[in-house]
């Protein structure tokens, strides 16, 4: 059975010291306060999910003549290439983003961490759910970040 200490993380809600000008959720993962590298905004997170899911749905109704499960299908073969390979889909290029493992010494995501995050994505629920640190349960299981590029 799961205890509140093991759940601590996603109950706690504001991070200590958010006023301190650099937040204990950067010292915890480790990246700056601002600019490239930086935790990235929910703002251009929401922004870059819209771009791809409208691209994907393009992708589908030319492909696919909009079959129902053919918009996530795209979508999920968009994310788990692009973002195991390079680090960043179409719609976080575009808003300046990068997806990066915690581990900075790992130069890209790589399939299995992509895997998780993408299947997580796609369900949803997962990726709605925040921490206290603002990082959805699909990026915490699969250990990654989304920062500015």
């Amino acid at each position: 059975m799961a205890s509140r200490e093991d759940m601590g993380s996603w109950l706690d809600g504001s991070p200590q010291g958010a006023g301190d000008g650099r937040s204990s959720r950067d010292d915890r993962l480790r990246l700056p306060a601002t600019g490239s590298g930086s935790f990235a905004p929910v703002g251009r997170r929401v922004g870059a999910l819209v771009v791809d899911w409208f691209l994907s749905m393009a992708v589908s109704l030319l492909l696919f003549d909009s079959a129902p499960m053919a918009t996530l299908a795209v979508f999920a073969v968009e994310n788990l290439v692009l973002v195991s390979s390079t680090g960043y889909t179409v719609g976080h290029r575009l808003f300046g983003l990068r997806v990066r493992p915690e581990d900075e010494r790992a130069p890209v995501v790589g399939l299995l961490r992509g895997a998780i995050r993408t299947v997580l994505l796609c369900l949803v629920i997962p990726a709605a759910i925040w921490d206290a640190d603002g990082r959805g349960m699909h990026d915490r299981a699969a250990r990654t970040i989304i920062v500015r590029s």
